[in-house]
Order: structure tokens, then sequence, then C-alpha cells
């Protein structure tokens, strides 16, 4: 049964007000977008900014009234600009994006498929990709450039730390590089869920460790890859820079471009900095550890 969706335009008010009487009427949901384009990316610690230009989407049973929703609202919030009303098809929304997934080449020889899709050469090193709710496919500039730069490295028997895994793909890339062992930390469960997912998808088992927990081994790891934002890898760069053996590699990024010397610079106490990329207004930090 396809669902009734009202739309608000609100601009810069405070949508709380309205968010607590949709539910009161009965929405099943409601979201908030950027109306224009003003993206928050990257938020201080403990904020949660909106836009300046807010979209709100409240999301009913496909057989509420919209006339009378809008008109309850009219009492309560005289102001307020009346809704658009749609209605919205029922589909699994978080897999509705992967019909636009296709199998992609980083690098020479790494390619990243959707479940069951062939990569397009036949000697290809092959990860069989299903993200799930957690980030991480290839198709964004940060995830690609971290894959490329794994594509890159001699992994044979390297021990391998893919700080913020999201999905696990580039811990999972690294272990069909030839990696002896890969290192998944992430915060989120959904990222641990499809982490250990899609290891079972590929054929990996206890050569990878998914764990929540932030502290890393000293000096374990032969290279460490942290795709994460600028602010948390700033504070990081102690710890990720004791768990890295003297002569081992880092790669860093989710960086914006303008962003890249302020991370470089918390890094380079620690690592002789061999690479600073871009791409579409991202940025990728490379660097080797030197002698404590």
């Amino acid at each position: 049964m396809p669902f009734l969706q009202l739309t608000f335009d609100i601009g810069g008010s405070d949508p709380v007000p309205l968010e607590d009487e949709l539910i009161e009427l009965g929405a099943t949901s409601v979201t908030l977008e950027d109306a224009a384009d003003n993206p928050v990316l990257e938020p201080a610690p403990g904020e949660t900014p909106l836009w300046p230009t807010i979209r709100l989407h409240a999301l009913f049973n496909g057989e509420a009234d919209a006339n009378a929703i809008a008109d309850a609202l009219a009492l309560k919030f005289p102001l307020a600009p009346r809704p658009r009303a749609t209605s919205v098809e029922d589909k699994a929304w978080e897999r509705e994006w992967l019909k636009d997934f296709h199998p992609m080449r980083f690098g020479r020889r790494l390619w990243v498929c959707p479940g069951g899709q062939p990569a397009g050469e036949t000697d290809a090193v092959r990860v069989e990709l299903d993200p799930g709710l957690a980030f991480g496919t290839g198709t964004h500039p940060t995830t690609a450039m971290c894959l490329e730069w794994l594509d890159g490295r001699d992994l044979q028997g390297r021990a391998v730390v893919d700080y913020g895994c999201g999905s696990g793909i580039l811990a999972i890339a690294a272990l069909k590089l030839g990696a002896s062992s890969a290192l998944a930390v992430d915060i989120d469960p959904q990222a641990l869920i499809a982490t250990r997912e899609n290891a079972a998808r590929n054929g990996i088992g206890p050569e990878l460790t998914a764990t929540s927990e932030p502290t890393l081994p000293g000096a374990s790891a032969d290279m460490l890859v942290a795709n994460i934002l600028a602010g948390p890898l700033v504070e990081l760069a102690p710890r990720l820079a004791a768990a890295i053996r003297a002569g081992g590699e880092l790669a860093l990024s989710g960086v914006l471009a303008e962003q890249v010397d302020a991370v470089t610079a918390a890094y380079r106490p620690w690592f002789d900095i061999t690479l600073a990329r871009t791409r579409d207004g991202w940025g990728l930090i490379g660097g080797q550890r030197r002698e404590p």
C-alpha cells in the first residue's frame, strides 16, 4: 500500500513544534532535508546544526486524509505554509539505490561488485559488496581514492587497520589484495554488521576482526587506512601514529580539499608525507611512519 507524504517548506523556522504535532496526528516518520544547497559537512563536536532553509517530509498511512491533517495543522500553526501531498510507493528504500550500483574498477586490478555481478576482467581481484546501512561502496571519491591507494601497495603478508570501516570495503579489499590480517574498527553497530556480512560474502574468516574498541595495539600495523572526517583525524593523530610500526604506511581520507594542509600538519610529527591528492573537492593524504 502506498504512503501519504506531506511536504512543508519551512525556511529557517524551528521544525520541532511542527514535528511533534505531525507525530500527534499520526505521522509514522518525519524527516528533514536541505531545501537549497547548503550542506552541513562537518559540525563541531556536540553540535547538530540544521540548514538555513529546511524542507520537512511527514509520512502517513496511505488511507490518511491529507486535507484533514492540513486543516488541523492550520489551527495550531496559522502562519505555516500548507503542505504538498504526494503518494509514495512502499519500497525497501534503503536498498533502492543499489539498482544503479554496478561493478567498478579501482587502480590496476581491484574491482568492487554488487552481489552476483562479475568483474570486468577475468584476472581481477574482486570484492563482492552489499553495504547494507553502512557507508562505503566505492562511489564516493574518498572511498575510491583509498581503494586505488590499496591497489597500488604491496600488501602481501601485511597487517592492515581500517579505522572507521563502514561497510568493511577497505579491510576486505586489503585482504583480497594479499594482506595477512585486517582489523576493522567502527563505533556504528550497523557498520560492524555490514563488515562481518561482507567478509563472509567474500570467503573471509578469522583473518578479519571487526570491533567497536577504538584502542589499537601499539606498533602492530603495517598499514592503516582511515576514511573518516578531518576533525576526528586530527584528534586521533597520536593514537593512529602509535598503532603503526616504523616504516609502515598510512592513508587518510574523508578530508575536504581545503582541510588537507591542516590534517597533514597533525601527522607530520610522526610521518613523512609522501602523497597529497584531491578529487572532486576531497583529499587523500599518504605517509610513511618514521622511527620513533
